[in-house]
């Protein structure tokens, strides 16, 4: 189970410095600077949305569904599949669980922000509020989601450690 730890770790880890060091700096200069959807972890208006979609360039849109995309099917459940795995390792069975659900949340908010950005991204009518208001909260949701499992998951690399230094 650790190697299966490690190696999604390193997968996700690698999927992701190509996502924000190469994919989503070429959406953003493809949109004016404007960060993309899914570098907003609070969220974004519809005004916000508009205006990103606006200034996206063609080529930016069509990067961002077939390259970023791409590469953010991959990366949710890379991510996914290392937390829990590494929660199974580090928390007794109950607990291990209960973070496992919350990273799997995480994993299912990232694939609706991405379902919910390609119809924004291949609407030909100006986006709606709700839309984006539905998007901008599978957002959120995601990086909540993250945020929690990464604190829980040092914290429990670092109970470990110190479980062995008291050794």
């Amino acid at each position: 189970m650790r190697a299966a730890f490690w190696i999604s770790f390193a997968g996700a880890a690698g999927v992701y410095l190509t996502m924000v060091l190469w994919s989503l700096p070429f959406v953003s200069d493809a949109a004016g600077g404007l960060a993309p959807f899914d570098m907003r972890p609070l969220g974004y208006s519809g005004e916000q949305a508009r205006a990103f979609l606006a200034a996206l360039s063609d080529e930016g849109r069509v990067f961002y569904i077939d390259v970023q995309h791409k590469l953010d099917i991959l990366y949710p459940a890379l991510l996914g599949l290392a937390l829990v795995l590494g929660f199974q390792l580090l928390f007794p069975r109950p607990w291990a669980m209960v973070f496992s659900v919350i990273a799997l949340v995480g994993v299912a908010a990232d694939y609706l922000e991405n379902y919910l950005v390609t119809v924004m991204l291949t609407s030909d009518a100006p986006v709606a509020d709700k839309l984006v208001s539905l998007a901008s909260f599978w957002t959120v949701s995601k990086s909540l989601s993250a945020t929690i499992s990464f604190l829980v998951l040092l914290l429990g690399f670092g109970w470990m450690v110190l479980r062995r230094w008291g050794r």
